[in-house]
């Protein structure tokens, strides 16, 4: 959650501590025409404004006059300054343009908010951050808002299962219907069938809480489509086909891709974008029961294709097909889906590098471009179909994986490709949303990635009239 101690309004200005922030080379031209107190305090503390240091300088009756911060980074990367919330001693500072780098407001504050937050559900926080003041105006600006959808993001991705199953992903974003006027449907075990999601339920049915399909629609119907679906795994065992203990543990993340596309939605409604917006998401836990699907078994989709289950662990592609087939009767403007996919796409890109598939280069480009201005990055990965091939089925129309570990991520976007006509400009985003360690502006656990980029996308798209 957004630390309450994160932000000191503008009123607590006066009594706060200037921050300057530097870079190495505007450190030293700055240390030069420095008083001789200051320059002696920055060598004894073998302080050159390294990025992602900070110092407390004092004045000359000891008591602190300023901060020195390095920028880690660009000066226009929201986390230029992120490391300072958490390291500088609790208290209030203005950031202060007179001397170091102007940095500005509005990212500043982005960037402070990301690196105050820390998980606080299940314990007290063992400090408080220090407190950036910030003008009465950021509560209704853009970086607020992105804050906000960021924050939710890790806050669904960390709470554990028993406190994030279907049910209370169906809450949380009831919760985010309501505050903005947003119509939700739910079809929730037995009506799955009804509904003909039945791959849906075939996934979520041998767990004791029902899978289900949430549709959040908002908008004027005058506007361009738009259309964003999420994997919302809220736990996968891997089904009859077990993870081992060290894959298990972190999987109540893997409703990552679902938590990103319920944040964009957020994002998308508080900004007013001019569109006509629906968020699908396929809420299921993937768990070991009398009533498991089963290797071997083949599950006809909603698509009307057949899927032979080669690997029950391959469950995620399984959703989101139903979902996507659902989602391209509607005829979208623009499709998104979200997903924690694949450990591949993790192998060839690492931790920090979602990886971007698109059927439509312009899509593909824009949302790259964004990720460069953004500092928010993405990696674009090839929809090579030949690679169908290995989902070969002899008694289905394919399978949901295959005997070979070759381009295992490429493999799970094919297989959703076969879901989406080339007529719709579509792009997955195979996500880790997690941090392995503590970085600055990246606390370990729950991480949103590629989401403040899918936004300036948007936005370029469609327009901000909120801006």
């Amino acid at each position: 959650m957004i630390p309450a101690a994160c932000f000191a309004p503008a009123s607590a200005a006066d009594a706060a501590l200037p921050l300057y922030a530097f870079d190495r080379d505007g450190f030293a031209a700055w240390l030069d025409g420095a008083p001789a107190a200051a320059r002696a305090w920055c060598a004894a503390q073998a302080f050159s404004a390294e990025p992602g240091t900070s110092l407390l300088v004092p004045g000359t009756d000891g008591a602190p006059a300023f901060a020195a911060i390095g920028v880690a980074g660009a000066a226009d990367d929201c986390h230029a300054i992120a490391h300072a919330p958490l390291q500088l001693p609790p208290g209030d500072y203005r950031l202060a343009p007179e001397a170091g780098i102007a940095l500005d407001p509005g990212r500043a504050a982005l960037g402070w908010g990301l690196g105050a937050y820390r998980f606080e559900r299940y314990r007290r926080p063992q400090r408080a951050p220090a407190r950036l003041v910030t003008d009465e105006a950021l509560g209704g600006s853009v970086h607020a808002d992105v804050l906000a959808a960021c924050t939710l993001v890790r806050d669904l991705v960390n709470t554990p299962t028993e406190d994030m199953g279907p049910d209370e992903l169906e809450a949380a974003v009831r919760s985010i219907a309501g505050r903005f006027g947003a119509n939700l449907r739910a079809i929730a075990g037995e009506a799955l069938l009804d509904a003909n999601f039945p791959v849906i339920h075939a996934v979520g049915r041998a767990s004791h809480r029902a899978p289900r399909l949430l549709e959040l629609t908002w908008g004027d119907e005058a506007h361009p489509a738009l259309t964003l679906v999420g994997k919302g795994v809220c736990f996968d065992t891997g089904g009859l086909d077990l993870k081992p203990a060290d894959g298990m543990r972190n999987m109540k993340k893997d409703m990552g891709g679902a938590a990103h596309a319920i944040a964009l939605a957020q994002l998308v409604m508080a900004r007013r974008l001019p569109v006509r917006l629906t968020l699908l998401v396929a809420a299921v836990e993937n768990a070991v029961g009398p009533d498991a699907f089963r290797p071997g078994e083949v599950l006809r989709t909603r698509s009307g294709h057949t899927v032979e289950i080669d690997n029950t662990d391959a469950e995620g592609r399984l959703i989101l097909g139903d979902a996507l087939t659902y989602a391209v009767e509607k005829t979208p403007t623009l499709l998104l889906d979200f997903a924690t996919l694949t450990g591949a796409a993790r192998i060839a890109l690492g931790p920090e590098l979602p990886a971007l598939y698109a059927n439509d280069d312009a899509l593909a480009q824009a949302w790259l471009a964004a990720g460069e201005r953004e500092n928010d990055p993405l990696w674009r990965m090839p929809l090579w179909k030949p690679y169908f091939g290995y989902l070969r089925s002899n008694v289905a129309d394919f399978a949901n994986a295959g005997p070979s570990r070759m381009a295992g991520s490429i493999v799970a976007a094919v297989y959703l490709q076969r879901f989406v006509p080339d007529t719709i400009p579509w792009a997955h985003l195979d996500v880790y949303a997690w941090n392995d360690a503590d970085r600055p502006g990246h606390p370990a656990g729950g991480e949103a990635q590629a989401l403040r980029s899918a936004f300036a996308m948007l936005c370029e798209r469609f327009g901000d009239p909120a801006r």
